[in-house]
């Protein structure tokens, strides 16, 4: 059984005239293009220290097979705003699973992005939780109401965001990487 035991946190953006590439240089951007990626759900584990992004890439080797819950976007239109963001719950109790949520939507700023994909994480901890909230509350307002519940420790986000440019792609993405040790 594998239960991840640390986490970190990496964006990154790339442009290229093909497609792939333009992944690959984001890929290149976040300092991941040298594992072997594969995209889990999004679980935030139990007892998971979150580590900075420099101690994780010293723990990974090239070709390694990395876990990872990523938010992925890419257009080819010029001017065209796309983002890709990566939402996190923490549940106060440690020995209690939190929540990752991915988006990835055309059009919204990076602060738009990023508090949208926190609030669907937090909701998610919070339903998870049993903490009573109105739904129809703005995010800033549940916020509150998720802390001071006592049962939400932090939640936070990892956005990137780039404008399209013509005759290239462009793509984002936003990853949150598990570590065995």
């Amino acid at each position: 059984m594998f239960v991840p035991k640390k986490i970190f946190f990496t964006k990154g953006v790339g442009r290229h005239k093909d497609y792939l590439q333009s992944f690959e240089l984001a890929l290149r951007d976040a300092d991941l293009e040298q594992q072997n990626l594969v995209t889990v759900s999004s679980i935030y584990p139990p007892n998971c220290k979150r580590i900075s992004k420099n101690v994780g890439l010293n723990k990974l080797q090239p070709g390694e097979i990395t876990f990872v819950v990523m938010a992925r976007n890419a257009t080819n239109e010029a001017n065209r705003l796309i983002a890709s963001s990566i939402g996190v719950a923490i549940p106060a109790d440690g020995a209690t699973y939190g929540y990752l949520s991915e988006h990835h939507p055309f059009g919204e700023t990076q602060k738009v992005a990023g508090e949208y994909a926190e609030d669907l994480a937090a909701t998610m901890l919070a339903t998870t939780l049993g903490v009573d909230f109105d739904p129809d509350l703005a995010w800033d307002e549940r916020e509150q109401v998720y802390k001071a519940s006592g049962k939400i420790f932090k939640s936070f986000n990892l956005t990137q965001s780039a404008e399209g440019r013509l005759g290239l792609w462009t793509t984002v993405i936003s990853c949150a990487v598990l570590l065995s040790e």
